[in-house]
């Protein structure tokens, strides 16, 4: 098994960990698993056991705080086991880095310990009906009251939405005085709080045991204990901060299901047999497979690339957006790639590229849709705030 040399002892015995156990206990079962509707609960017993959980929470409260590229290397492992697993972990891990980070010490002691051994779980309150993207636009309002806060609101497309019990969300609490621009918050909110239901469950053309809910807030009760880090109108900086943790995650997840898939479409290549020989002997596989490898690497370096700068503490969510773009779209050609080498049998549910194919779009629209990815980067190219990046001639 290979070694990162850029990691500790440490860090990669824990890759190695997961490593062998997505191998032994996972790869074997995703698949007929996924096809049976049979939720993992043993799989989510052992990754709570092996402390997968707490990856982005500090010692102290009971987790690993592993750093952003040895994270990422132990996201892309779970999702080319099953990226089912991955979907659990990635937005919990970034309520529980937003906590980390940005809450008060009485914020840390009372959610931290318990969402490192998985015993309660995140989830992020963001999109909204009329305001994908565009989270300026939320309609979510926590309105002052005289010991807090009531909160009312609908988010939509929450992953995790109704197993897990800790609700990051986001609400606009004021307008800026200057610009007139709506100021937000992030609420620390508990799933069984009167005025919280979860209404509806999307079904989805994947994932279908990755719960994926619209909740409801109707009058819900906050007190000022529960803004994130105690001070309102800093939700949208603290936001886009965790979100690129966020997004360095789902380009992890996106190039774990590549990898499955070009490991898929290698092994099918060697079996299936045409005009006499193994297909990975004609020249038209050949150079499929190998436009497909490439995409792969040159999505992996770009993923650590972002989680190396945002480690260092530069401004990047230029790169963790390219990360994002590239490991997505990527992620689509491969497995739309793979497909085509399995020729028709890659239409059929019992090989698991066909999941991987409908698996694939996810990562283009989630976590902030591709084109705001493409108006992010294009932003930060034109006003030069990290042009060292590029490394342009002047």
């Amino acid at each position: 098994m290979s070694r990162h040399t850029d990691f500790t002892d440490i860090e990669n015995d824990i890759i190695d960990t997961v490593t062998k156990y997505i191998a032994r206990e996972v790869r074997p079962h995703a698949h007929e698993m996924e096809r049976s509707k049979t939720f993992p609960t043993e799989m989510l017993a052992a990754m709570k056991e092996m402390g997968l959980f707490g990856l982005s929470i500090p010692e102290e409260y009971g987790g690993f705080q592993l750093r952003l590229p040895v994270f990422a290397v132990v996201m892309e492992t779970i999702a080319a086991g099953w990226t089912t697993l991955a979907a659990y972990i990635n937005s919990h891990c970034t309520v529980a880095y937003a906590i980390a980070k940005y809450g008060s010490e009485e914020q840390k002691q009372a959610y931290l310990p318990l969402m490192a051994t998985g015993e309660q779980r995140g989830a992020l309150l963001l999109t909204e009906p009329g305001a994908g993207s565009d989270l300026q636009s939320i309609r979510t309002i926590a309105t002052p009251t005289e010991d807090g806060f009531s909160i009312s609101g609908s988010k939509i497309f929450v992953t995790n939405g109704a197993k897990a019990t800790i609700l990051l969300t986001l609400a606009r609490t004021s307008f800026d005085e200057g610009t007139n621009k709506p100021r937000s918050s992030l609420f620390l909110l508990d799933k069984t709080q009167e005025g919280v239901s979860v209404t509806s469950e999307f079904h989805k053309m994947a994932y279908g045991l990755v719960d994926t809910m619209e909740i409801v807030l109707d009058k819900v009760v906050a007190s000022k204990t529960a803004v994130l880090g105690g001070a309102t109108g800093k939700g949208m900086r603290h936001l886009l901060d965790a979100l690129e943790v966020g997004r360095i995650a789902i380009a992890a997840s996106a190039v774990g299901l590549a990898a499955n898939a070009l490991s898929e479409a290698k092994r099918y290549a060697s079996d299936r047999k045409s005009f006499g020989v193994a297909i990975d002997q004609h020249q038209a596989v050949q150079l499929r497979l190998a436009e497909m490898a490439t995409k792969l690497v040159a999505a992996r370096l770009m993923t650590a690339e972002a989680a190396r700068a945002k480690e260092s503490g530069e401004r990047a969510d230029m790169l963790s957006g390219m990360a994002k773009l590239l490991a997505s779209e990527s992620a689509r050609d491969i497995t739309e790639d793979a497909l085509r080498i399995h020729g028709g049998y890659g239409y059929i549910d019992e090989f698991v590229v066909e999941r991987l194919y409908r698996e694939a779009p996810l990562y283009i629209v989630g976590e902030g849709t591709n084109d705001i990815q493409k108006l992010v980067i294009a932003r930060r190219l034109i006003d030069e705030s990290e042009a060292d990046v590029l490394r342009l001639p002047q």
